[in-house]
């Protein structure tokens, strides 16, 4: 069962949902951008970019039910580091974005899966000796 997969609520307004609340905690810039099966949402924030990239499922309630959950997703990533439970650093480092436009969870994902399939080969921190 998937989170929200009743939910009414259109696509447009869920977007307009999560603009509300990056920039309720401070969010200095925002967008979306979106193509036929996916998208990508995108703010600045604590002197971070962050990028969420989300495939759209084709049928309507589908896409309505991702588009909330990647709203509650973000709100309880922000809720997180606004009660201290931890920083934003930590809330949100998979979803920096690099110089390269690559996500820092683009960036180690393959690493760490090579990593952890048993490839003792593959240091998890190779820059850090």
């Amino acid at each position: 069962m998937a989170y929200a997969d009743t939910t009414k609520v259109p696509v447009a307004q869920t977007k307009t949902d999560i603009e509300k609340i990056v920039n309720k905690y401070g969010a200095t810039s925002f967008g979306v951008l979106t193509s036929a099966n996916s998208a990508q949402v995108a703010f600045e924030m604590g002197g971070r970019n962050i990028l969420f990239r989300v495939d759209v499922p084709e049928k309507v309630q589908a896409e309505r039910s991702r588009w909330r959950a990647l709203l509650l997703v973000i709100k309880a990533k922000l809720e997180s580091v606004e009660a201290g439970i931890e920083t934003f650093e930590n809330a949100f480092l998979a979803n920096v974005m690099m110089p390269d436009g690559r996500t820092v969870g683009e960036h180690t994902g393959p690493m760490i899966e090579q990593h952890y399939s048993g490839d003792a080969s593959v240091p998890l921190l190779p820059h850090i000796h």
